[in-house]
């Protein structure tokens, strides 16, 4: 099956050249400065801003999933629950495409994890543009092939990549703090002073 036979797609807001900073608006714009593989949507870096465009915003809603439309990585990230505390309403800026789905039965995650795994990067890959920078068409995106297993199986899927996360955010803060312990060793020895192992 294709993506757009279960999901609506559509691109971000059309904001003309650089998004307007507006302090203590009620609305603030999602660039691609403030999405991250690992960590979703870091809404505390957004920017506030005010619509002058003639569109109506569509706004983000919890469940939507944004993909990059441009760049070397088209990589999803999904808009969870987050979004609720921040008391703003978002927009996505224009190198996003926002996907929202309207078939039930399927898990916003699922098919946030099934986007970002190597068939479909494979897939946007193969079908982008662009010699300098890369980018994809939404009928692109809307063509993309999805499997939708039972829910049982999506959420079964989820909860082990949210587990593989959780162990690589563990490595991380290991592997930096066996680095900052070496800086500190290497530091005394340059100070000729009595290292302690």
């Amino acid at each position: 099956m294709k993506l757009k036979q279960i999901a609506t797609i559509n691109a971000g807001y059309p904001f003309r050249g650089k998004i307007p900073e507006e302090p203590g608006s009620d609305v603030m714009a999602v660039q691609m400065k403030d999405v991250f593989l690992t960590e979703g949507i870091r809404w505390s870096s957004c920017t506030e801003t005010e619509l002058t465009g003639k569109r109506q915003p569509d706004y983000l809603t919890q469940g939507d999933i944004l993909v990059a439309a441009r760049g070397s990585h088209n990589y999803a990230v999904l808009v969870d629950d987050s979004l609720a505390f921040t008391g703003k309403q978002a927009v996505a800026a224009p190198h996003f495409f926002v996907i929202s789905l309207k078939k039930k039965g399927v898990l916003p995650e699922f098919m946030a994890w099934l986007l970002n795994q190597p068939p479909a990067q494979r897939y946007f890959e193969q079908n982008a543009e662009g010699t300098l920078t890369k980018s994809i068409r939404r009928s692109v995106l809307e063509d993309t092939p999805v499997l939708v297993p039972p829910v049982a199986k999506q959420q079964a899927i989820v909860a082990m990549a949210n587990t593989l996360l959780e162990e690589q955010k563990l490595l991380q803060k290991l592997i930096a703090n066996g680095e900052s312990i070496m800086s500190a060793i290497a530091k005394e020895l340059f100070e000729n002073k009595e290292v302690r192992l």
